[in-house]
């Protein structure tokens, strides 16, 4: 299959690795030819060092580098391509233009995917001829290493084209979930939901900025490598969050009032693993199992930062 990557930094850089790395042919285009090239060389250069340093697996530098060729344009990098990532700077201006390049040339049955972080796709498809075949496929920094990328179609999207790009992407050994075409998606809304509140606490004095992350990533967020807050809140107990979401109301206002669905769960009796349902209706049978296999995983993630050590400079 071939592959055209538009955007040679560093997330379409990754983007073009991984494909390349799972045998397919990339085409990597950038503003220019030369830009293409230099980005061409620094990830062949790359995928050595990650596959010296045991990070990709052996073949990989080989692999990366008979793979990926540089494009002198736009336009030469889609004109065979059956999938093109659009990877250009996340300003919404030139992604209609990159992507209204893209669809011109590209071939009309091909599919076409955005790694737009927060723009909604359905603005972004007016820029595309023959928008059935558009939709946004979002990796997550740095794409080589992380394993989630959201799938996102719009109202034009056709149903096939979602299952060919998901289809795709888990040949990659990804992880997709298909998220509604809301302004931000899934991560990025939850990332800048904590990032905002994390400033916020910094300007009320409450914790510098290093000991706010040094609070994240040692408690809530070390759980969050494993679980997601549907099963993090089901396994602590929805009534104790819901007095929590009381007691935070009751200091900072109604931005923390307790979600009504909570609230509604709370008043059912449907408490999370300890009643026996809750929102993710965790099978009896797998609970006992669940928790174990929790704190299993905790002890081997405290063991895995332990061999990292600190990260440098913080």
């Amino acid at each position: 299959m071939t592959i055209g990557v538009i955007g040679s930094g560093y997330m379409g850089g990754g983007i073009a690795q991984v494909f390349a790395n799972a045998g397919h042919r990339v085409v990597l285009a950038d503003i220019d030819g030369p830009t293409a090239v230099l980005a061409r060389e620094r990830l062949v250069d790359q995928a050595k060092v990650f596959e010296n340093e045991g990070l990709f697996s052996t073949g990989s530098a080989r692999r990366v580098a008979e793979n990926i060729t540089a494009a002198e344009s736009v336009e030469m990098a889609v004109r065979t391509a059956d999938y093109v990532t659009e990877a250009v700077p996340e300003v919404k201006e030139i992604k209609l233009e990159a992507l209204r390049r893209i669809s011109v040339a590209a071939r009309p049955d091909c599919v076409i995917g955005s790694n737009t972080s927060a723009i909604p796709i359905e603005s972004l498809s007016r820029a595309v001829v023959n928008p059935v075949r558009f939709l946004g496929v979002h990796w997550m920094n740095p794409a080589p290493f992380i394993p989630g990328v959201e799938i996102i179609a719009s109202t034009t999207t056709a149903a096939d084209v979602v299952d060919y790009a998901e289809s795709l992407i888990t040949s990659l050994a990804k992880v997709t979930a298909r998220v509604s075409d809301t302004p931000g998606f899934v991560a990025n809304r939850l990332q800048f939901a904590l990032y905002k509140e994390s400033v916020r606490m910094m300007e009320e004095g409450v914790a510098s900025p290093s000991q706010i992350d040094a609070v994240v990533r040692n408690s809530f967020g070390f759980r969050l490598a494993l679980f997601g807050p549907f099963a993090i809140g089901d396994m602590a107990g929805l009534d104790v969050y819901r007095a929590s979401y009381e007691s935070l109301e009751e200091a900072y206002g109604t931005r923390f009032s307790p979600p009504q669905a909570l609230t509604e769960h709370v008043e059912r009796g449907d408490l999370g693993l300890k009643s026996g349902s809750g929102f993710l209706d965790i099978p009896e049978s797998d609970r006992p199992e669940l928790l174990a296999y929790r704190e299993r995983a905790y002890a081997l993630l405290s063991q895995l930062r332990e061999r990292l050590g600190a990260a440098p400079g913080l």
